[in-house]
């Protein structure tokens, strides 16, 4: 069975106000001194956030139990700074963020700008184990449409600047300003792969081959695809469900390479359309539907991914949890909704991130 990892990147705030606030150096001293800080937590571009990065796994409850230990474990040692942890992919109050001190940090300011200091932004990234370069090329080439599906069920970005953006997931219009961000063409083979990667390195705007900001790309540091396209959620059963569907996706995209099925010759462009739209609407309205490129309520795409991973997930045992988180999320609303929700109830950003500091623990 393919083993699975996430990394999720936390926003950190002050435990009273709701504001981000620049603690990840102290914090990661914290874990350190814990005995944390190696194995789990690391800090990112700014640093009002914090990301850690689960072990592989294969087994989904598993899963579960390492994302809420590691979310409890980040919350306690912000609460011993006065802080506390937030699974949003953006933060509802203004913010003034802060780039880190490292050196690949400041280099990220001074060639991007202004968008390396807005990139307050936290998402949610699922690697999943593949035998080969040519086979992860062949699944990328295939999971191509149903990126913005897993965008929409995850957007959990409304607000920006204390402001509603009217998006559901405004982190990932934020993230499409790097130049390498965003969907990407079909690449046929690892070495075409590797060619167009060469090549944008080569061009001297991106650094390294971290910034190679794919939705969907082969690591450089595992042996694994990322799945980078999801708004970090708010609810811990949900990265569950999403890297659920992102295993299911692999080994059915696998599973097409090696009986001849080529991949959907959609465009980039339509892509771009799909993902906008997710971004949109979220679960509310209509998506493009990843077969068609037509839109179609966001229930029925929902429905569609998982009939498009059915099998897959039958051998792992993972369907019928996954046709149970995915009738919930419809019902109850992802991320977005329940913002938006908690901002009509209480009329108070600082309210609404309170509630979801509470929800972050589970």
């Amino acid at each position: 069975m393919r083993s699975v990892g996430v990394e999720e990147e936390l926003l950190l705030v002050d435990a009273e106000s709701g504001e981000p606030r620049a603690l990840s150096t102290a914090v990661l001293a914290m874990a350190e001194r814990h005995g944390e800080g190696d194995s789990a937590f690391e800090s990112e571009l700014h640093r009002q956030q914090l990301e850690f990065a689960t072990r592989p796994q294969t087994d989904m409850d598993e899963l579960a139990e390492e994302i809420l230990r590691l979310r409890a474990e980040a919350a306690g040692h912000a609460a011993d700074l006065g802080a506390a942890v937030v699974a949003l992919a953006t933060s509802p109050l203004p913010v003034d963020p802060s780039i880190g001190t490292g050196e690949r940090y400041q280099w990220l300011e001074r060639q991007f700008g202004l968008t390396a200091q807005e990139q307050l932004t936290c998402g949610c990234h699922v690697h999943v184990s593949v035998d080969s370069d040519e086979e992860g090329v062949a699944v990328l080439d295939r999971v191509r449409p149903w990126l913005s599906v897993l965008l929409a069920l995850s957007a959990n970005s409304p607000f920006w600047q204390g402001q509603d953006s009217t998006y559901s997931s405004y982190r990932s219009r934020v993230w499409g300003r790097w130049p390498s961000a965003g969907p990407v063409d079909v690449f046929g083979t690892a070495g075409h792969y590797h060619e167009q990667v060469q090549a944008l390195l080569d061009t001297g705007v991106l650094r390294d081959e971290g910034m190679i900001y794919f939705d969907a790309r082969l690591s450089h540091r595992y042996p694994t695809v990322e799945i980078r396209v999801a708004d970090v959620c708010l609810d811990a059963s949900v990265t569950v469900l999403l890297a659920t569907l992102v295993r299911g996706l692999v080994e059915t995209a696998a599973r097409e390479w090696r009986t001849g099925r080529p991949p959907a010759g959609f465009g980039t462009a339509l892509l771009r359309m799909a993902a906008w739209q997710a971004s949109r609407s979220g679960l509310e309205d209509r998506l493009l539907h990843p077969l068609t490129m037509r839109p179609e309520p966001a229930g029925a795409v929902a429905r569609a991914l998982l009939a498009h991973v059915r099998e897959a997930l039958e051998e792992s045992g993972d369907l019928r949890a996954a046709e149970n988180a995915v009738t919930s999320l419809l019902t109850g609303g992802n991320g977005a909704r329940a913002q938006r929700d908690l901002m009509r109830r209480t009329g108070s950003l600082r309210a609404t991130v309170a509630e979801c500091v509470r929800r972050t623990r589970g």
